[in-house]
């Protein structure tokens, strides 16, 4: 694959439908996430408390230790937030080669993160973004807390590599870069060999992807110092129901 170095054009918040549309894929600074949920910069930021003390990811096939994360999945009707009982997640292998077709038990996010204002604001925000790209009843989100370290002197993102998520679009939060170099992020049309890589610097910039075009991954992390850490925020949105293990009667 062809890649071509840039730092991202950012999108403002009236235009990220039609750039979504056209190009698949938008880049918005901090402030137009806030804009999207009617919020401050501030209000923002202090979500970022919540991404202390995440739970180690037990299920990383590679072996690794730099992985934390808590999830949790929603429904999203108008401007109707819904916390859905707690829930594996799970891919198919034709998404995740290396973690699919197991169910993943992470933590759930915390109940004060949960019923946050901030944090329900800015998910309904999102949605209404994308149903005025695609309109539904319900989107199924999916809503995961990472942190990546470097502990053990690399850290990987997405150790899956580049890949979609079997879903309609996918949201990429950037909170936080403490003391690392890499974190690139990399997006390449789906249908074609031309891709772009930058890296996401601003807490809470975001990536914002349709899925079916488009296929992501971030390159590893290593720490400049003694130690380092990238947090991010990844919401998946879903028009057909979450991804579930098949019945086991029907396997």
């Amino acid at each position: 694959m062809t890649t071509t170095p840039l730092t991202p054009i950012l999108t403002p918040a009236k235009q990220l439908v039609d750039a979504l549309r056209t190009d698949g894929y938008v880049v918005a600074s901090a402030e137009t996430v806030a804009e999207l949920g009617d919020l401050a910069l501030s209000d923002l930021q202090s979500l970022s408390a919540f991404w202390e003390g995440l739970p180690r990811d037990p299920y990383l096939k590679d072996g690794g230790r730099y992985r934390f994360r808590r999830h949790a999945s929603y429904e999203i009707k108008g401007d109707h937030l819904n916390l859905v009982p707690h829930r594996a997640h799970w891919q198919s292998v034709d998404y995740n080669a290396l973690h699919g077709g197991i169910e993943r038990w992470f933590e759930p996010i915390q109940t004060q993160l949960a019923i946050h204002s901030t944090w329900q604001a800015l998910l309904i925000g999102l949605a209404h973004v994308l149903n005025s790209l695609k309109p539904v009843n319900t989107w199924f989100v999916e809503a995961h807390q990472f942190r990546i370290d470097t502990a053990d002197g690399i850290g990987r993102p997405t150790p899956e590599g580049a890949h979609r998520d079997g879903v309609d679009f996918v949201a990429v939060f950037l909170l936080n870069r403490v003391g690392i170099k890499g974190g690139e992020t990399r997006i390449f049309d789906a249908q074609g060999s031309a891709g772009l890589r930058f890296t996401l610097a601003q807490p809470w910039s975001l990536l914002l992807m349709n899925d079916e075009r488009m296929i992501h991954e971030s390159t590893p992390i290593q720490p400049l110092g003694n130690y380092g850490y990238r947090d991010t925020l990844v919401l998946t949105f879903r028009s057909n129901g979450f991804q579930d293990a098949p019945n086991r009667s029907q396997q």
